[in-house]
């Protein structure tokens, strides 16, 4: 019988391994798998290559998973802000090392490696620091950046409900990168906040189907703020 529901947190991120390339959803805030970002701190694993549209907010989800000093390299499109102080210093002090795509494009690099696609041809970057060393051509009279999948071993995502076999529903803007990352990455952990009967999801309305999932676990509905931030 599958049954992919784990019992923990705990126990479904225990394979998470030094070194591992790590994918967390969430655009800010939303979607963002606060608790299985707080398993991971808990969990230990270190030397990681975090892939993520943001690079952490004040200290608290993943700006929190930098702070531990256990992040090697992170890959994102948006990494400072207001409250990105954590990101900033670790940065500035040289201690973790950052590839800035652009929000397109890192979509696209994530989606690509779920879809088997070799690499692809997009203009965004081009004529740009972003552009050096890449191979460029001219289509249609326009110049282009070739770009390379971005594989993770592992993604940590947030959905709405899920059932047994790890099909998936989220909620709103909450789904971002969530669908692409679990396409992308050798196993999909996804944390949810009711878990439905098996056949009571109508199949219409999933969006990950369970065989690109390899866990699920039940966290509470938690009151937040402005951003997805847990409320004072």
């Amino acid at each position: 019988m599958i049954n992919k529901i784990s019992p923990s947190v705990e126990q479904a991120l225990a394979e998470i391994h030094d070194g591992a390339t790590v994918m967390i959803g969430g655009f800010g805030g939303a979607g963002q798998p606060a608790e299985l970002i707080d398993g991971l701190i808990a969990q230990g694993a270190k030397d990681l290559v975090i892939v993520n549209n943001n690079a952490g907010n004040a200290e608290i989800g993943l700006a929190a998973l930098l702070k531990t000093g256990r992040v090697r390299k992170i890959i994102c499109s948006f990494p400072r802000q207001a409250d990105s102080y954590v990101f900033d210093e670790l940065y500035r002090s040289g201690k973790i090392e950052l590839e800035l795509v652009p929000q397109g494009n890192l979509a696209e690099r994530i989606r690509a490696a779920g879809a088997g696609i070799g690499a692809f041809f997009t203009p965004t970057g081009f004529g740009t620091e972003l552009a050096k060393g890449k191979e460029t051509r001219e289509i249609n009279g326009r110049q282009y950046v070739l770009e390379h999948p971005i594989f993770a071993d592992f993604a940590l995502i947030k959905a709405e409900t899920g059932d047994r076999w790890g099909n998936l529903v989220y909620r709103k803007t909450a789904r971002n990168f969530g669908p692409v990352m679990a396409t992308a990455a050798k196993a999909t952990i996804a944390s949810v906040h009711s878990i439905a009967e098996l056949g009571s999801i109508d199949p219409e309305t999933v969006v990950t189907p369970g065989i690109f999932v390899k866990h699920i676990v039940k966290v509470p509905r938690t009151a937040t703020g402005p951003a997805g931030f847990k409320a004072a």
